[in-house]
């Protein structure tokens, strides 16, 4: 069993997979106070949860771009799962050919997902990830990683709102009954889901003339991709798993060696 962890800014998604078959999930919050303890004592529950134990764990991967959370949970695998996982980052072979100036200032999670949707779906592909920031990730037919966008996330820009404009209340983020808004939370539903959408339609029409032409496909993930995807018609797969699935393919790559 391999054990995936994908710790993000804002949640951390957790994957045990049964060889190729993901035999469970969570999303916990990334929480830099959290101690190694509480962390462990969260892995073993999940492991029995999915009716596995730590020695059923052959090795763990993981990929990080919160420093300050993954000491703890690099050392609750230490001490509850007994394995040294591998952190994705310098000298962790992931088959791309990075084209950005400054390879190290790529987080890891986008290169992850860069070598998921290769192997699940081929180049030339674009990649939207709706986390704490929404990202676009372009990557060619033969693998290279071309570069990408980055813009604020759906949740932070609504906190944004609330934080910001003293009469705008806290909002729940789903897809409001009318484009045209009727109440101050309908207004900014619609303004949120709908400016996201269109967002994400230009900038994905603005990369696929850059990168050749309409064949590019697109793939989203993270938490508010498919509620993005209802609107967008430029989304061709929703993938929630594909960072789950991107460490495992860089897991294999690196046993090969």
């Amino acid at each position: 069993m391999l054990l995936t962890i994908d710790v993000g800014n804002t949640t951390s998604s957790i994957g045990v997979w049964k060889g190729n078959t993901l035999a469970g999930n969570w999303t916990i919050s990334t929480v830099s106070e959290r101690t190694s303890d509480e962390i462990g004592m969260f892995l073993l529950s999940m492991l029995n949860f999915a009716g596995s134990t730590p020695e059923q764990i052959k090795d763990v991967i993981m990929c990080s771009v919160a420093p300050a959370a993954t000491r703890a949970i690099v050392n609750a695998i230490k001490k509850y799962i007994k394995k040294n996982p591998i952190i994705v980052g310098t000298g962790v072979k992931t088959g791309i050919n990075i084209k950005y100036e400054n390879p190290k200032e790529i987080g890891a999670d986008r290169i992850v997902n860069a070598v998921g949707a290769l192997k699940l779906y081929g180049g030339p592909v674009i990649i939207v990830d709706f986390g704490t920031a929404t990202t676009f990730c372009a990557i060619n037919a033969k693998g290279d990683y071309l570069g990408g966008i980055i813009c604020p996330g759906i949740e932070i820009s609504a906190e944004a709102l609330f934080d910001k404009a003293s009469k705008l209340p806290r909002i729940e983020i789903a897809k409001p009954k009318h484009i045209i808004g009727r109440t101050t939370v309908e207004s900014m539903q619609s303004g949120i889901i709908y400016g996201f959408t269109g967002q994400v339609e230009y900038i994905v029409k603005l990369m696929k003339k850059e990168m050749g032409g309409d064949s590019v496909k697109v793939v989203a993930t993270g938490g508010m991709a498919r509620l993005i995807a209802e609107e967008s018609k430029c989304i061709d797969i929703v993938n929630p798993f594909l960072t789950l699935e991107g460490l495992k393919v860089v897991y294999e790559l690196n046993s090969k060696v």
